[in-house]
C-alpha cells in the first residue's frame, strides 16, 4: 500500500513526514504574531424580513463584491419553526424561507430566490454554493438523488446542469453524472468548475464551466478515476462508523477519499485544497491533479470528520488556512507551508462565536469570516479580523 509525505496536525500540535514511509514526529502548538484572530459580531445578520427563518445553512460564499451569499434548507425547518403558515396558525413566526439568500456587508438581504421544484432538478438537500466572476451562481446538493450541479444567473435563471438527479447506484468512473456533490469552486480565467464529489463519491472532478463538458478527474493521492473504488460510502455520523477509518500513527494513511469529500479549494499560487473529511485531512493537487502533499486534521477526530471548509488568509501570499471543523467545532489556523497549528477560534455551543455543527466558512477581501451551521444550529455568523494584533 502506497505512502505518502504528510503534515499532519491536531489539538496537542503537528507533526511533520519528511520522506516516503516516515512515522510523524509531534511537534508543540506554534504561535505566530501574523496569524489573523477575530472577534464575532453579536449584531450580524439582521432580522431576516418577511417573517422569514433561517434553516441549516448547506452553502456559503462571498462574492467579487463582498457580498455573502447563503445556501439554506428550507426542507430543514420543522413544523413549530414554521408556526406562522400552519394552518390555523399556531405562533407568530415563522414562514418558509427562499433556499438562496444575498446579504450585503451589513447584514441585509438585498437579493432571495429558489427552493424546492424552483426548477425541475432542484437539489432535494442543498448543499454548496459558489459565485464566479461573472456573478453566476453555481449550487449543488447531497441528498441520495442528488447528482448534478445548476448554475444560474445571478437573479436565478438557470443556465446550465452538470449530472442529472438520478438514484443509480455509486460510480467514482461515470462522468456524466455527480455523486451527492458538496463543494464547488470556479477557475474563471480557465474557464473551469471544481466540483468536490462528494457523498457518494470519492473523487474531485472538473468541467467546462461554460459548456459542461468534462475535462479531468481524480481520488486521493491523484488516482486515476478508473482506480477509485465504488465501495459503499462510510457512515459520516457516529464513532462507531467512523472506527474504520480511525488514525493510527503506525499504519499507513487511507489511499482513497472518504465520503464526503467536502470542498476543493484553488489557492492563488494554482494548488487544489481538498476536504478530504472522512480521514480527517487535506490533500493538495496541481490543477492536473498531480498530488503535491497531505495535512492531517487533529486526526483522532471520530463522528463526522474534523475537516468541513477550507479558506485562505486574504494577504497576497495566504499565508494561512483557516480549516472549518464541525465535529470539534473550532476553527483552526495554520500556516499554509508546513501545516503548524498557530491558533484556533470558537468553541462547541450557541452562544454568540461558538459553534454547533460548523458547516461551511468564507472570508470577505477584508479577511473577515462567515461561518454557517446545520443540525440545528442554523444560522450564520461573522467575525471580524483584530486589527493591531
Amino acid at each position: 500500500m502506497r505512502t505518502c509525505n504528510a503534515l499532519v496536525f491536531g489539538v496537542l500540535g503537528t507533526c511533520l513526514a519528511l520522506a516516503l514511509g516516515v512515522v510523524p514526529t509531534v511537534h508543540a502548538q506554534s504561535d505566530d504574531k501574523d496569524a489573523p484572530r477575530y472577534k464575532v459580531d453579536p449584531f450580524w445578520p439582521k432580522q431576516l424580513p418577511n417573517n422569514w427563518i433561517m434553516g441549516q445553512v448547506g452553502g456559503l460564499v462571498v462574492d467579487a463584491h463582498d457580498h455573502i451569499w447563503v445556501l439554506q434548507r428550507p426542507l430543514s425547518s420543522t413544523v413549530d419553526e414554521l408556526g406562522a403558515q400552519q394552518t390555523p396558525a399556531r405562533s407568530l413566526c415563522c414562514n418558509t424561507t427562499p433556499s438562496v439568500l444575498e446579504f450585503d456587508m451589513d447584514g441585509n438581504i438585498i437579493k432571495s430566490w429558489g427552493g424546492p421544484d424552483y426548477v425541475p432538478e432542484w437539489p432535494k438537500s442543498e448543499h454548496g454554493i459558489w459565485v464566479d466572476k461573472q456573478d453566476n451562481v453555481w449550487i449543488a446538493g447531497n441528498s441520495p438523488a442528488d447528482r448534478q450541479v445548476l448554475k444560474f444567473s445571478s437573479d436565478g435563471k438557470l443556465l446550465l446542469e452538470i449530472g442529472h438527479s438520478s438514484n443509480d447506484a455509486k460510480n467514482n468512473q461515470d462522468t456524466g453524472i455527480l455523486g451527492q456533490p458538496a463543494g464547488i469552486e470556479v477557475d474563471d480565467a480557465a474557464h473551469e468548475v471544481y466540483i468536490a464529489d462528494g457523498y457518494m463519491n470519492n473523487r474531485v472532478v472538473v468541467y467546462d464551466s461554460n459548456t459542461g463538458e468534462f475535462k479531468r478527474g481524480w481520488g486521493a493521492y491523484g488516482a486515476a478515476l478508473a482506480d477509485v473504488k465504488n465501495d459503499p460510502p462510510y457512515p459520516v455520523a457516529g464513532a462507531k462508523g467512523r472506527a474504520e477509518v480511525q488514525y493510527y500513527p503506525d499504519k499507513p494513511l487511507d489511499q482513497q477519499f472518504r465520503n464526503p469529500v467536502h470542498c476543493a479549494r484553488l489557492s492563488a499560487d494554482g494548488l487544489v485544497y481538498v476536504c478530504d473529511r472522512g480521514n480527517d485531512r487535506i490533500q493538495v493537487f496541481t490543477k492536473a491533479g498531480k498530488f503535491v502533499k497531505e495535512f492531517l486534521v487533529h486526526p483522532t477526530t471520530l463522528g463526522n470528520g474534523s475537516v468541513w471548509a477550507i479558506n485562505f488568509s486574504h494577504d497576497p501570499k495566504q499565508k494561512y488556512l483557516l480549516i472549518a471543523d464541525g465535529e470539534d467545532n473550532v476553527v483552526w489556523v495554520l500556516r499554509r507551508d508546513d501545516g503548524a497549528v498557530v491558533s484556533s477560534f470558537g468553541h462547541n455551543g450557541r452562544n454568540a462565536g461558538d459553534f454547533h455543527w460548523l458547516h461551511q466558512a468564507a472570508l470577505d477581501s477584508k479577511g473577515n469570516f462567515y461561518s454557517g451551521e446545520v443540525d440545528t444550529g442554523k444560522r450564520i455568523q461573522k467575525f471580524v479580523l483584530m486589527k493591531g494584533k
